[in-house]
């Protein structure tokens, strides 16, 4: 494998500073939009990293992104997916969907669900194009005028 070729792990305690800079980073530009930082930003990750739910993703040696699955009775939450500026626009954002599918599938589950803002339309023209579909609008009941968009694609 060379050196430029992504390599996705597990992320370890030590990672944590890593995780909170790439996920402050990549939800930045949000911020303006939504009037507050997304809810991934203010999440503590600790938890996340120790249960093992915590993925990073390298390229050439540097964090490029990381994607953070829940895994439930009936299907794999993906609660957050991020590729760091510098490395958007290489298809990392896909490469992280498709391996939650194929995680999912190794865990005998055949859905893949997610959520986002509704204004984040870009986000939630991608996630059709890629095959979830919008199944629920919601209130968010911490976050006055947030509509929370979710979605679900069957694998």
């Amino acid at each position: 494998m060379s050196g430029t070729e992504p390599i996705l792990r597990l992320a370890q305690a030590d990672d944590l500073a890593t995780v909170v800079r790439l996920t402050e980073e990549a939800y930045l530009p949000y911020v303006e939009l939504l009037g507050a930082a997304p809810l991934p930003v203010g999440e503590d990750y600790a938890p996340r990293i120790a249960g093992g739910e915590v993925w990073l993703l390298q390229l050439a040696g540097e964090p490029a992104g990381l994607i953070v699955l829940e895994t439930h009775a009936d299907h794999m939450l993906i609660y957050s997916v991020v590729v760091a500026p510098a490395f958007q626009g290489r298809r990392l954002g896909i490469r992280l969907l498709d391996w939650a599918e194929q995680r999912a599938l190794d865990a005998g589950l055949d859905r893949l669900r997610l959520f986002t803002n509704e204004k984040l339309v870009r986000n939630i023209s991608l996630y059709s194009s890629y095959g979830y579909e919008e199944v629920e609008r919601r209130f968010h009941p911490k976050r006055d005028g947030w509509t929370v968009v979710f979605m679900e694609k069957r694998l």
